[in-house]
């Protein structure tokens, strides 16, 4: 396979679109798009997101010190796009996409009550890198839309239908391939 030399830039894709709500300490939310988050840690469960210090959400984020990921769906694909692209200094994202804001439990943010699953978190680190601030912040309560869930106490996401992001395009996911080690699993 011929490859060509490509400007260096993230091409890790495709990524978790992500809606984040974020309040500042007198309790105004906002929801912002994010495709630049992922797992940091297992014990204790900790995430990331990485947020321009221009955006609207930033000085809640840094104010407050908690966020709450919301995962995104095929349905809520507008949704997602549009709390991207639109500044919550011009808007209400909430009435304006129809979302509903949920109380968490332990941050002072609300959850979207759309989503499959919403996981609230807590600052730990704020690294500044250039462009964009680093949020690690640890897992501090996780709720799953009962929806998605089996008579085995099992979570189904697939089934809410889940989009990602590539290239500023969002994509859903597509089949099943295999799962965590079926590539060394004995055959029956």
């Amino acid at each position: 396979m011929a490859k060509i030399s490509f400007k260096p830039g993230n091409m890790l894709y495709p990524l978790p679109a992500v809606m984040v709500s974020v309040a500042d300490k007198e309790g105004n939310s906002n929801i912002i798009t994010i495709a630049w988050a992922g797992t940091v840690c297992t014990n204790p469960p900790m995430v990331s997101i990485s947020v321009r210090p221009s955006r609207h959400s930033h000085h809640m984020i840094m104010e407050t010190r908690e966020f709450v990921i919301n995962l995104t769906t095929e349905e809520l694909a507008f949704a997602t796009d549009y709390c991207g692209v639109r500044s919550g200094r011009d808007v209400d994202k909430w009435k304006e996409m129809r979302l509903t804001p949920v109380k968490s439990d332990k941050v002072n943010v609300p959850c979207i009550g759309e989503s499959p699953v919403n996981i609230e978190c807590r600052v730990v680190h704020v690294e500044k890198l250039g462009s964009h601030d680093l949020f690690t912040a640890e897992v501090v309560a996780v709720h799953v839309d009962e929806a998605y869930m089996d008579e085995r106490g099992s979570f189904h996401l697939e089934n809410a239908r889940p989009i990602v992001y590539s290239h500023g395009e969002y994509y859903r996911l597509g089949k099943k391939l295999g799962k965590f080690g079926y590539s060394v699993q004995k055959k029956p």
